[in-house]
Formats: C-alpha cells, structure tokens, sequence
C-alpha cells in the first residue's frame, strides 16, 4: 500500500460519513439517532436498519459510484438510504418533488440512476414521468420486508470507498433554464460537519429539526452532520409546527433552520408561551427576513439569529459567521467570514479588488462540491483559475467583514428555493403571443422575494396575465410562476447599445411601482 507519508499508509487518512455515523453505534449505541413522530431509533438499530438496507441495494445490483435516486417527503428512510449508498460508494440524487414532470424527467436523465425510490405520495409524480429508469421501489411495506431478510454489509465490505467519492447529488436552478447537479463528496460533507460544529456549538447532546426538503442542503447536510456528531434527528414532515414546537419543549436544539415563508407562523405558534428547552441558534438568510421578524423571534426562542451567508455548493462556507442579538432588530447585516476557507473578491478579470470596492466572491476550502454533475462547460466557468466562483458581489470593509452588494448571475430567492429568471423567460418567450419578456424579482414580506413577469406583447395580440399564468403553471414549480404579470410596449424596455434588456432598471420599476 502507498504511503501518505514517510511510512503511513494513506487508509489511515480515509474516512466517510457513512463510518462515522456507523462508529456511533459503538460509541453510543443507546442514544437515539432518528425520531419521527412517536417512533425512534437509537444508533444501535440505526446502523442495523443501514446495513441491511445497503445489502438490499447490493441484491438490486448497486455497485460503487451507482446513482440511487430519492422521491419522497421527509422521512427516516431518507436518512438511511444517503448512509446505506454511501457505505458501498454510491451517490443519492435527491430529486425536487416541487418540480412539474419535465424539469423531474430532466434531473433523473441527468444522473441515470439505477433505481429509483419513491414514497406512496409521490408515486403518481413519478409515473407521469418518462424516465426510462428501473426498477423503481416504493417506500413502505415492501421495502421493511427486504431489509428485514437482507444480509448486512458491513463498513467497508465492499472495499474501502474514497472520501473524494460523491455522496449525495442536490439539485440546484440553473442560470439557463434546467437544475444542474450539484456533487457532494465524503470528504465534503464531513468538513461541512467541522464547520457547523464550530459555527453552533453543536455536540451529541443537541438535537436537529429536519423541517425543510431532504432535497435541500438545509435538512440533507444538517440531519447527516447531526448524525455524524452523535446527536439527534427529529424528522418533520414539512412545516409541521406541532412537531417543531414540541421538539423545542422537549429537546436542546443546534439550530433551527428559519427562513422567508415560514417565520410568521412559527411566530404565531410560539406567541402562546411555548416552552423552550434550549437552543443555540435560530434563522438563515437574514437579507431576506423583516428585520422586526429577527427581534420577534429571538426574543422568544432567547437566542441570537444565524447572520448566514453560503449555498449548496459550499456549506455554510463563505460567510455565516456572525450573530444577530437576541430581541433586537438589525441595523446592520454585515457578514463576518468563517473559519476553514479562503475567500477572494475580484473583478471580471479575476483580479482583487481593493477593500471598499465591489467584487465577486471566490472561494476555496474543504466543504466545496465536486462540481456539477454532467456540466464541464458550467464546471470550466465557475471553477475558473482554481477558484469556485460563487457568482456574488461583496465588498470587504477595513475590519474584514463582508458586505453582500449583489448577484452577479441574477437570481431570485424565494421561500429558500433559488430562481433563475431564464427558466421562466423560456417559457413566457416561446409564447407565439409574446414579443419579449423578462423576469426580475420583487422584495415579499413573506417569502423574501418573488419573481414579477414583465411582459410585451405581439402587436395584435389578446394576452392577459391569467393566459401566461395558466401556461406557466403547467410547465414549472409553483414556487417559479410569477406572482404578478405586467404588460409594457415592447420599445419601453430599457436596453443596453448591445440590445440586451437591462434587468437591474426593470427591477427599479416593478419595486418603485410595487405589486399590480
């Protein structure tokens, strides 16, 4: 065996979620791993439930670097599928079930899965589809059946996977139109683990509520963090705030994802007086959150909020090291760089900027993505000069802290889930109706922001906004159709002297002239 060093063999420097979470149930076999509703499970019957699962995986003939992808709502399976692949080198891709049938058929294509896994409540989703791919698995009785009889793998039966090895694929809205893949290796997300610890203070006595899609990082990589550091899951199935304030009551929390859509409610339900166990961390993407939401919240949960700054594709990395006060409504949402990366503003060249000055954020560091999955064009761009380039425009104040100014590849963020204005605008153009279109987004007390359509007609034309809805509403998620259509003649659209629509003036019109 080579050596990593004069005389160490380099298995000794390979680990993987999958043995880690697994060295749990040596550690501490009793304490619970998952708990979803009223049932649990400890670390013991954890890895159990892993290693038969993986031998149920091997029988249906998945092999090292083998996609598996998921279709389901939160659930423990979920959890259990990302280690048992994992423990034999294979990949799952978490399909998005918020999206229409040819944005799925376009992200199951794209990583060719060997199998498919899909809850009762998306069967009928993944039916509409033309996959091609089989055999698909529905999650339940038939499934608890297999594992029951399978024979267990064991870590590291199959022979030793590499930390480099993708682990999961999480699916992100493409500049162009269609989600691309994002690859998250082992080594990747056992570093997103050093990260959150750092960041939250988190330990194996604290708890983690898996509220938001497994199909995003803020439930997949927290819930497997989690698992990693020996604490507890709490599974909810969505934003079931029964669930989130019981486990409030009843447990100590890590940190409670919060996010635009979701804060007034969980207001609403803690306003009775709730009680709170402990928590060491509430909120995310405080650009988007009602400052007085901010004060509300942390007052009640008596903790200060996550001043969070980062993406699928890099962590909590760049930028989620600095805290809001408790009770207290921001003047200022500086970020503050976090520990374990490098971070560079440049200018389109590539050059540095100079403090004070705006410039895109690129990053190294150990809690980066491998890349999109089946994307080198997309790969050589962002990857550019052996930096990932995050598409965001900061500028770094004498102190070092961070400033947001703003996208630099113009995206919408909704309800957490990020929108590219082009994959409405190929919609609303291939209209026979419509003469040019654009998209930009429009600050929203609830959801953070919402995309607004902009719209000109063909001379002649009959074309309500209702007629563009109806049509978008059958093309793309809900949460990517317009919350409002205006109409404009086609001459006032703002142009640069190269004819391209200047998004950013458009922008300034929708927000100045406020909802239709």
């Amino acid at each position: 065996m080579s050596g990593a060093g004069p005389g160490v063999p380099s298995a000794c420097f390979a680990v993987t979620v999958a043995d880690l979470v697994a060295e749990q149930a040596w550690a501490a076999p009793d304490a619970v791993a998952i708990e979803e509703g009223a049932r649990s499970w400890t670390y013991r019957e954890l890895d159990d439930r892993v290693a038969r699962l993986a031998g149920v995986l091997v029988a249906w003939g998945v092999r090292r670097g083998d996609r598996v992808a998921v279709l389901a709502e939160n659930r423990h399976e979920y959890l259990e599928l990302e280690l048992a692949a994992g423990r034999l080198g294979a990949i799952t891709a978490c399909l998005n079930w918020r999206l229409v049938t040819d944005e799925l058929a376009h992200c199951i294509g794209l990583v060719e899965p060997v199998l498919i896994l899909v809850s009762a409540r998306f069967g009928a989703l993944l039916a509409s589809v033309d996959h091609g791919v089989g055999p698909v698995v529905v999650l339940g009785e038939d499934l608890e059946a297999r594992i029951a009889v399978a024979e267990p793998v064991g870590i590291g039966a199959t022979g030793p996977v590499d930390p480099e090895a993708g682990l999961t694929i999480l699916y992100t809205s493409g500049t162009t139109g269609l989600p691309k893949g994002a690859l998250i290796s082992h080594r990747a997300m056992i570093a997103r683990a050093g990260l959150f610890a750092t960041i939250t203070g988190a330990t194996a006595d604290d708890a983690f509520v898996a509220w938001a899609p497994m199909f995003h990082m803020a439930s997949t990589d927290q819930s497997l963090i989690t698992l990693m550091l020996g604490g507890r899951v709490v599974v909810c199935d969505g934003l079931d705030l029964d669930t989130i304030v019981g486990a409030l009551a009843r447990h100590r929390l890590s940190w409670l994802v919060a996010m635009p859509g979701m804060i007034d409610p969980l207001l609403a339900a803690l306003a009775d007086g709730s009680a709170v166990r402990g928590i060491k961390l509430v909120g995310a993407m405080a650009d988007l959150v009602p400052r007085w939401q901010i004060a509300e919240l942390t007052r009640l949960l008596d903790c200060p909020y996550a001043n969070t700054f980062g993406s699928t594709e890099s962590g909590m990395a760049p930028a989620s090291g600095n805290r809001l006060p408790v009770g207290e409504a921001p003047v200022s949402l500086t970020k503050r760089q976090n520990p374990l990366c490098l971070v560079r503003l440049v200018d389109p060249d590539d050059q540095d900027v100079p403090d004070g000055s705006p410039g895109e954020l690129a990053f190294r560091g150990p809690t980066l993505f491998s890349g999109y999955w089946a994307a080198p064009e997309a790969n050589a761009e962002d990857f550019r000069g052996g930096w990932f380039h995050t598409g965001d425009s900061f500028r770094r104040n004498p102190d070092g802290t961070l400033d947001f100014v703003d996208r630099v590849k113009y995206m919408i963020k909704s309800g957490g889930e990020n929108v590219y204005p082009a994959e409405i605008e190929r919609f609303l153009l291939a209209d026979p109706r419509v003469a040019d279109a654009v998209v930009v987004r429009r600050p929203d007390e609830r959801w953070g922001e919402v995309p607004v359509a902009v719209v000109a007609r063909v001379e002649g034309a009959e074309l309500s906004a209702e007629d563009l809805l109806c049509v978008l509403r059958g093309q793309l998620a809900g949460y990517k159709v317009p919350k409002d259509v205006r109409f404009v003649a086609e001459t006032d659209l703002p142009r640069s002297t190269t004819g391209k629509i200047q998004r950013h003036e458009v922008e300034r019109w929708v927000v100045v002239r406020g909802p239709a």
